[in-house]
């Protein structure tokens, strides 16, 4: 079992459409530190499955941790689909489910920036959370662009007929419903996302919608630098079954509080110091073996959801040395310039490095 899964409480189950619930946790005092969470980041759940034992799922936490909330994640149930349709089904007050710690980059770096947030269906899960943190924490406009197939099928429909009545001089909320307008088109979302083209843009929703709406802001001109995406894809492997860690020889690894002497880089491995969870280990990191690989098969606790270069959540700086990222669809271009990097994704290109988790 991953040690960074956690058996949590349910505390309610809130019916907010006929086919989309939220799932509201009771998180310990002992795990509150780690379950601190950004708007815009989601759990892993485990499901559990008669035919692989179980399946993980990410779901965005639709809560913002700046409003006195209960970290609460919402899912829709996807016609066909085993784990939503399950959770919808089965979760109830009282029930116990293990998650991941949150995780996720889909989070706002500046409350002051006027935000222009699209959202198709379930979509509206992480981007409600960073909408209600933005009205609190900055005095920033808000413009949610929202599409839904009729009226039943908005999600928070309630929730955000308040904000705007409170918030009326900042947030601005669009719905597209099909049942009046048809399928969401380019042309369409352009018209109305026109007046606010200068600002940062959210998006998350199905394939099709993100498509279409990134069709819509290529039209206005928007650079794709103010423009952050949130994908939800289907996990090929499973986070909650820990790979068995491979033997560790003597002279290539120390687990310590303190700088154990580096293995010495070769023309095959490099030497690589990993800061994380306040331990610092030498390694040995061959150079054709991914950094989370490498951590995992040490069996050391590193931090992972997808390790495809989607969710963000191995995040980790290079404090010294070079490496190179196989793919990248997770960090910005100012956050690489920071230094930070994806360790599912990484190799060495230096001899020695050194990498921090802890930031």
């Amino acid at each position: 079992m991953n040690a960074r899964a956690h058996r949590i409480k349910v505390r309610e189950v809130v019916s907010e459409t006929a086919e989309a619930v939220s799932l509201v946790f009771d998180i310990p005092e002992d795990l509150g530190r780690r379950f601190a969470y950004s708007p815009g980041q989601f759990l892993t759940i485990q499901v559990p499955s008669d035919r692989t034992g179980s399946v993980a799922r990410c779901y965005s936490l639709s809560s913002s941790p700046h409003c006195g909330d209960r970290p609460a994640v919402t899912i829709k149930r996807t016609p066909g689909g085993y784990a939503s349709n399950w959770l919808c089904d089965n979760i109830a007050a009282g029930s116990i489910v293990t998650v991941l710690e949150p995780a996720g980059n889909f989070v706002p770096r500046n409350w002051n920036r006027d935000l222009l947030l699209c959202a198709a269906g379930s979509g509206i899960t992480p981007v409600m959370s960073i909408l209600k943190s933005a009205l609190l924490l900055g005095r920033s406009k808000i413009t949610l662009l929202y599409a839904n197939r009729d009226r039943s099928s908005v999600i928070f429909a309630e929730q955000l007929r308040q904000l705007t009545q409170r918030y009326p001089r900042r947030l601005t909320v669009l719905h597209w419903l099909e049942s009046e307008r048809g399928l969401p088109t380019a042309r369409g979302l352009a018209g109305l996302a026109k007046p606010y083209r200068g600002y940062e843009v959210y998006l998350c929703g199905p394939s099709g919608f993100t498509m279409v709406t990134r069709q819509a802001l290529a039209q206005l001109r928007i650079s794709e630098r103010v423009i952050r995406q949130e994908e939800y894809r289907s996990l090929t492997e499973n986070p909650f079954e820990r790979p068995a860690p491979a033997p560790a020889p003597a002279a290539t690894i120390a687990v310590t509080s303190a700088i154990a002497s580096a293995a010495a880089p070769g023309a095959d491995t490099a030497a690589v110091r990993v800061d994380i969870d306040g331990q610092t280990h030498q390694l040995a990191w061959p150079r054709g073996r991914k950094l989370l690989d490498v951590l995992l098969e040490h069996g050391i606790d590193a931090p992972y959801v997808c390790r495809e270069s989607a969710c963000g959540t191995c995040v980790c700086r290079v404090e010294r040395g070079r490496t190179r990222m196989l793919m990248n669809e997770a960090l910005i271009d100012e956050e690489l310039a920071m230094g930070l990097t994806l360790a599912c994704q990484t190799l060495p290109e230096s001899d020695d490095l050194h990498i921090t988790f802890d930031q």
